[in-house]
C-alpha cells in the first residue's frame, strides 16, 4: 500500500509512518509531497496528517492518534508512545519529559538527514527503543 504525507516530516509524520511499518503495514511505501498540497487531488495512496483527512487531526488529537483508533491499536506499550507523540505533535500546558525530547530529537535528525526517508530510517529506531521500552517496563514493573 502507498501512505501519503507532507514533506519534511517531524514527529507525527515520523511516528504515523513508523506505526504503519510496524503493525499495519509493513510493506508499506511512502510518499511524500508539498505542504500545500490539496489531499483531495491525491489518487494514488492513502493520505494522512493532512488537513481534512480521516487520517489526521481531529481537536487536540494528532495523526498517530487515529490510526490508534482506526486500526483498533490497544497494546498498552503502544498507548504510551501514543501519549508521548501526542504531547510533542500538540500544544499542551505541560508536556512530559519524554515528549520534549521527542520533540528535540526529531528536530535534530532532519538537520543530520538529506530527506524524510533517511529521516525515517534513522528515527524509526527512537520509536522502537520507546516502544521496547515500555514493553520491557509494563512486563517487569519492578525493574
Amino acid at each position: 500500500m502507498k501512505w501519503v504525507t507532507r514533506e519534511k516530516v517531524h514527529v507525527d509524520r515520523v511516528a504515523c509512518p513508523w506505526l504503519i511499518k510496524r503493525f499495519i503495514d509493513p510493506d508499506a511505501e511512502f510518499i511524500f509531497v508539498p505542504r500545500d498540497t490539496d489531499p483531495s487531488t491525491i489518487t494514488e495512496g492513502i493520505p494522512f496528517d493532512m488537513k481534512g483527512v480521516e487520517l489526521g487531526h481531529h481537536g487536540d488529537r494528532c495523526s498517530f492518534d487515529a490510526f490508534m483508533d482506526k486500526y483498533n491499536l490497544q497494546d498498552p506499550a503502544l498507548k504510551e508512545v501514543q501519549k508521548i507523540v501526542r504531547q510533542a505533535d500538540v500544544e499542551t500546558e505541560n508536556p512530559s519529559p519524554l515528549s520534549i525530547a521527542l520533540d528535540v530529537f526529531g528536530r535534530g535528525y532532519t538537520l543530520m538527514c538529506k530527506d524524510d526517508f533517511e529521516t525515517l530510517d534513522k528515527e524509526f529506531y527512537l520509536y522502537d527503543a520507546l516502544y521496547a521500552y515500555f514493553k520491557h517496563k509494563m512486563a517487569n514493573p519492578d525493574k
